[in-house]
C-alpha cells in the first residue's frame, strides 16, 4: 500500500505544479530562479523524453498503459520482499500516470523545469520521478548482479 501511496503523491505533486505552470505562466515565458541556471520556463512537450516522436500522442498512451499494468502486477507479486525494486516501481508508476494524464487530457505534457546552464531539456515532476526510478532500478540489477557474482 505505502508504494501506491508513494505514486499518488508524485502524481499529485505532478499534477499541482503543472496547474500553477498552466494558470500563473504565459506558454513560453521564463523565470529565472537562477540566472542563467535554473528558470521555470512553462513550455509544451508533444513527444517523448527529450522532444523525440513528437505527435505519437497514442502510441504514448498505449504504451504507458501497458507499462501501468506490468508496473502494477509486479508490485502486487513482489509487494514488500524488495522494498527498493517497489520503491523504484512506485516512482515510475507516479511519475507515467502523471504524464499520461496530460497526454490524454490535452494531448501534450507541460514542462517547467529548465536548467538553462547546461541546456538541458526542459522537464517536469513526472519526468523526474521517472528518471529517479529507472535509476533506482538499474542501481538494483547491479546490485543484485554484484551478489550473484560473489
Amino acid at each position: 500500500m505505502l508504494y501506491y501511496l508513494i505514486a499518488a503523491v508524485i502524481i499529485a505533486l505532478d499534477q499541482w505544479t503543472k496547474h500553477l505552470v498552466l494558470n500563473y505562466m504565459e506558454r513560453g515565458e521564463s523565470i529565472p530562479l537562477i540566472a542563467d541556471v535554473f528558470h521555470l520556463t512553462s513550455h509544451r512537450n508533444m513527444g517523448a523524453a527529450f522532444g523525440i516522436l513528437q505527435n505519437q500522442r497514442w502510441l504514448f498512451i498505449v504504451i504507458t498503459i501497458a507499462v501501468v499494468v506490468g508496473i502494477v502486477f509486479s508490485l502486487i507479486r513482489i509487494g514488500k520482499k524488495q522494498p527498493r525494486t517497489s520503491l523504484a516501481l512506485s516512482l515510475v508508476l507516479g511519475g507515467a500516470i502523471g504524464n499520461f494524464i496530460d497526454r490524454a487530457t490535452t494531448g501534450q505534457v507541460v514542462d517547467f523545469l529548465d536548467f538553462t546552464l547546461i541546456n538541458f531539456p526542459i522537464f517536469n515532476v513526472a519526468d523526474m520521478a521517472i528518471t529517479i526510478g529507472v535509476g533506482l532500478l538499474l542501481l538494483d540489477v547491479l546490485l543484485d548482479g554484484k551478489k550473484k557474482d560473489q
